[in-house]
C-alpha cells in the first residue's frame, strides 16, 4: 500500500502539471492570435485549481492506473471564442497545436533534468506492488529519477494522445482547419460528441480488448520517448 502511494504521490503532480500547462498553452496562443477570452476569465494561470476537473484530472486517470491502463485525463478546456481570433481557421488550428506542443517542450525540459539527475548503474525495478520504480546500484529507490521519467512519459503520452483526429481532441481541431468549408461545417458539428465517441471508443476497447491504444498511441509514444532518452544520455554521459 506504502508503495502505491508513493507512486500515487510521483505521478500525480506529473499528471497535474503536464495537463495544466497544456491548457493554459492553448490560452496563451489564442490571445495572441486576438482572442483574450481565456485572459479574461482568468484562466492564464498555472494555478492547477482553476483548471483541475475533479474526474478528468483525479479519478479517471487514477482508476486507469489502479487498473493498469494506460492513464490519462482532462482538465477544464480554457475557453476560446475563435470568432475573436484574427483569422478563426487557421487561428483555431494554432491555438489546438499549442497544447501537445507545449507537452513536448516539457518532455524537453523533463530530459535534460533526468539526464542531470541518473546515477551510474541504475535501472528499472518492479516493486512488490507491481509498479516500477527506478533503483541506484546500491538498491536504493531513486523518486526524483523516476518522478522526472514519469514527468517525460506523461508528457509525451498526452501530446500524442491530444493530436489524435478524433473530437474533441486537438488533432480533430487541426483536421477540421485542413477541410473544405462545406466538410469543415459538419465535422465540427460532430464536436458536440466528442466525449461521447471517445468513452464509446475506450468502452469498446475495454470489453472487446481491442487496444487501440497498442495500435494507435503507444507505438508512436515508444518512438518519440526513445529521442527523448537519447537526449537524456547524451547528458548524463557528457
Amino acid at each position: 500500500m506504502s508503495e502505491t502511494l508513493t507512486f500515487a504521490l510521483i505521478f500525480v503532480p506529473c499528471l497535474i502539471v503536464a495537463i495544466v500547462f497544456h491548457e493554459v498553452a492553448h490560452g496563451w496562443a489564442a490571445k495572441a492570435l486576438g482572442d483574450p477570452t481565456a485572459s479574461e476569465r482568468g484562466r492564464l494561470t498555472l494555478n492547477p485549481i482553476r483548471h483541475v476537473d475533479p474526474i478528468g484530472t483525479l479519478l479517471v486517470p487514477g482508476g486507469l492506473l489502479l487498473m493498469g491502463a494506460p492513464a490519462f485525463g482532462w482538465a477544464k478546456p480554457v475557453p476560446v471564442n475563435k470568432w475573436r481570433l484574427s483569422n478563426p481557421r487557421f487561428g483555431m488550428m494554432a491555438v489546438a497545436a499549442a497544447g501537445p506542443a507545449s507537452n513536448f517542450v516539457l518532455a524537453l525540459v523533463g530530459a535534460v533534468l533526468f539526464g542531470l539527475t541518473i546515477v551510474p548503474g541504475a535501472a528499472w525495478s518492479e516493486s512488490a506492488s507491481g509498479l516500477p520504480m527506478l533503483m541506484g546500484a546500491d538498491g536504493a529507490a531513486l523518486p526524483i529519477a523516476t518522478g522526472l521519467y514519469l514527468f517525460i512519459t506523461i508528457n509525451v503520452f498526452l501530446g500524442l494522445f491530444n493530436l489524435l483526429p478524433i473530437p474533441p481532441f486537438d488533432g480533430s481541431h487541426i483536421v477540421g482547419g485542413l477541410l473544405p468549408a462545406k466538410l469543415r461545417y459538419q465535422w465540427e458539428r460532430l464536436q458536440r460528441l466528442g466525449m461521447v465517441l471517445i468513452l464509446g471508443v475506450i468502452g469498446f476497447s475495454w470489453v472487446f480488448g481491442t487496444g487501440w491504444l497498442e495500435v494507435t498511441v503507444l507505438p508512436l509514444v515508444t518512438k518519440v520517448m526513445s529521442f527523448y532518452e537519447g537526449i537524456a544520455i547524451a547528458i548524463a554521459t557528457a
